[in-house]
């Protein structure tokens, strides 16, 4: 195998795989920063949805572990098990955080609707892609030929670029979210600290998978670029 590919796929995947521990290990530890108003994650997300003035969008729980989500097409956040009962600093910080996007989609934030029209091109790159780049690249392997690989290489730019895109929806999700919880007095410092260190390292999960994309996706244009010399 080429060796650049490996150092490509292999460094962002080791950085990703390091990111992965440092959050769920952040998030281990902010769970015991109990604070000190009491509140759940469910009442904290409550309480912001009502701050900004949004009645339209409900609180529910959902299975499983760091599966938060906002849902902009039946406008619900979804904080996981363990977020929606806890009462710490890390609930806290998640469901601010997922209340962060339910506030960019009352708002029009750009970023957030430029994203939301991609997903659909998103997902019919995402599941072409594999097949497309494999059989792109047989083809240049034994005849030379690189128009289905180019074809490959803009969905996976599709891909990149909504990587990308991401990145600023999920960090002004997390700026809206400390400030609303520092301004409003919702923590006390040791307990700020903490949530915005886990938001912090929970931002860096997409920063990584978006560079490693695009190291990918150079790589990709490096190969296709070799079949016209």
């Amino acid at each position: 195998m080429d060796p650049i590919y490996l150092i490509v796929v292999g460094v962002p995947m080791l950085l990703s795989m390091y990111i992965s521990y440092q959050l769920k290990s952040k998030f281990k530890h902010y769970s015991k920063v109990h604070l000190a108003n009491g509140m759940s994650g469910k009442e904290i997300a409550e309480k912001m949805l009502s701050d900004n003035g949004i009645h339209d969008v409900k609180v529910i729980s959902t299975a499983g572990q760091l599966t938060d989500h906002y849902n902009p097409a039946n406008k619900t956040v979804n904080l996981s098990e363990v977020v929606y009962h806890e009462r710490n600093a890390a609930a806290a910080a998640v469901a601010a955080h997922e209340v962060g996007h339910a506030v960019q989609h009352a708002k029009g934030y750009s970023w957030l609707e430029m994203r939301s029209k991609m997903v659909p091109m998103v997902s019919i790159s995402s599941n072409l892609l594999q097949w497309v780049l494999m059989g792109g690249i047989v083809l240049y392997a034994s005849s030379g030929i690189t128009s289905v690989l180019w074809i490959g290489i803009v969905l996976f730019a599709i891909t990149t670029a909504f990587a990308f895109v991401t990145l600023p929806v999920e960090y002004d999700a997390s700026n809206r979210a400390l400030a609303w919880l520092k301004d409003r007095n919702m923590v006390m410092p040791n307990e700020y600290d903490g949530a915005k260190d886990a938001l912090k390292w929970a931002a860096r999960t997409y920063l990584v998978a978006a560079i490693g994309s695009l190291a990918q996706l150079l790589y990709f244009v490096m190969i296709a670029m070799r079949g016209r010399d």
